[in-house]
């Protein structure tokens, strides 16, 4: 993969951090053979750029009770007073969304949620996503596993 604005070093430094996470500086140093402060200062710079938004966690969301994971399709109606822009901003509020799209094609929005069961992710349709001033109608879509 190319990435824009990076030498060598810069992109498998990159590619390590989004493969691996972020691992001791060391440790990235001794897998890369790059010196630790070459690693360091390269990372510290692709912070400054922005290149590198945030360092976070992956959850084992089975351990905290969150297996089910669905995309939800949401149709916009315009009549509603809201545009499609304030109603993704509406939507991404509720704490079962991971993500709100904006798409193109037969569908508006694209919303990802997590939950504990598919009973869970029927509420959160009902009583609140379509609840929601702007959401004409929705079609849901539950995961049955993720390859990557």
């Amino acid at each position: 993969m190319k990435l824009t604005g990076m030498d060598a070093k810069d992109q498998r430094i990159f590619q390590y951090l989004v493969d691996h996470g972020r691992d001791k500086i060391s440790d990235i140093s001794k897998e890369l053979d790059i010196p630790r402060v070459t690693v360091y200062e390269r990372i510290q710079g692709m912070v400054k750029e922005g290149v590198i938004k945030k360092f976070t966690i992956v959850p084992d969301y089975k351990a905290i009770g969150l297996p089910v994971v669905s995309f939800i399709f949401v149709s916009f109606s315009p009549a509603a007073g809201v545009t499609q822009r304030q109603l993704a901003e509406k939507i991404s509020r509720f704490r079962e969304v991971e993500e709100v799209y904006i798409i193109a094609g037969a569908w508006d929005m694209m919303v990802k949620i997590r939950s504990s069961t598919v009973e869970d992710v029927g509420n959160f349709v009902l009583d609140k996503l379509r609840a929601t001033e702007g959401v004409e109608k929705t079609e849901t879509v539950s995961v049955f596993s993720v390859v990557k």
